[in-house]
């Protein structure tokens, strides 16, 4: 049985409500046949605080096993380094958060603002917001690059605002089962982040021949001209799809890139940077001289049905 924490430092509980959606295993079944014992939760364990401190005390000692460790939100550091700006009791979080990790087995950082600073280490910063084991881009975060966890493991990030549900149910079953975990260059498990938020997408077929939507509300391409990060953002949305249902590109919002380390970007994140007709930024693995040729054939061929933006009946 592998016992597991459950911290919330600076955050606004997303991921927490995301999980409670999992269903292959959904977030009872790690504790009912997973292997999994929840010691505390923020949210869900209904005992009283005095419970949170003495599991404190004890894991810090020594006395209380730590195999898993999530943290869900950002790292406040404000002011000065002092991490005060959010405290328990006149402990800063900052500082509970690096006892725990020092006792964990394998910690895991829940969601964007855990694994990379998300959306409160976006500029100006007023609370100098980092995350776990990096700052936005830059390896290095509350914890150095080079820290490892009992396990010989970084932190595991499981990206996302909010981390999508089965890349956190998924992971920690994995973990309660110790089998190995892949790990990309941000430390994310690969299984979740190997393939593109524009797999699956339901507008694939407009993008492939350049007709893009001007404005929301259509069913055509969003990334040309809306700000629309699908074809650049390892993500899983629309291959597992929220609650088996939906994505944002499949309600008709575009992809804003939230498993990415500089999520949220210092733009418009409803507006595509041009260079002339073509995006700054291309799809991953695109080369620039062949895409923008390759996308004035493709308008040209494109079928009536397309260019017309009519689904066939």
């Amino acid at each position: 049985m592998k016992t597991l924490f459950w911290l919330q430092t600076g955050a606004c509980g997303g991921d927490s409500l995301a999980i409670l959606s999992a269903e292959a295993p959904s977030f009872e079944q790690l504790f009912a046949s997973c292997g999994i014992e929840l010691l505390w939760h923020p949210s869900l364990s209904h005992a009283p605080m005095k419970r949170f401190d003495a599991l404190i005390e004890n894991i810090a000692s020594g006395a209380q096993k730590l195999d898993i460790l999530c943290v869900e939100g950002s790292v406040v550091t404000a002011p000065r380094g002092t991490g005060l700006y959010d405290s328990y009791r006149g402990r800063a979080r900052m500082e509970i958060t690096r006892a725990l990790a020092r006792r964990a087995n394998i910690v895991v950082a829940m969601g964007t603002c855990a694994s990379f600073g998300g959306v409160h280490a976006a500029s100006p910063n007023p609370a100098d917001c980092i995350g776990l084991q990096f700052d936005r881009e830059t390896p290095g975060g509350l914890l150095p690059a080079d820290w490892r966890a009992g396990s010989g493991l970084p932190v595991i990030n499981i990206a996302g605002c909010p981390a999508h549900p089965h890349a956190m149910t998924q992971t920690l079953e994995a973990i309660a089962q110790d089998l190995p975990l892949a790990l990309d260059p941000l430390n994310r498990p690969s299984a979740f982040f190997s393939t593109l938020a524009h797999q699956g997408c339901t507008r694939n077929e407009y993008h492939e021949y350049d007709i893009e939507d001007l404005e929301l509300g259509g069913r055509a391409c969003l990334f040309y001209n809306l700000g629309c990060q699908g074809p650049l953002t390892q993500a899983v949305c629309n291959s597992d799809l929220w609650n088996g249902v939906n994505s944002k590109t499949r309600a008709g919002v575009p992809c804003f890139g939230c498993t990415a380390p500089n999520f949220p970007r210092e733009t418009d994140l409803f507006a595509t940077a041009k260079i002339g007709d073509i995006p700054l930024r291309l799809p991953v693995g695109v080369e620039r001289a062949r895409y923008m040729a390759y996308k004035n054939l493709a308008r040209a061929a494109a079928p009536a049905r397309v260019r017309n933006k009519k689904m066939d009946v």
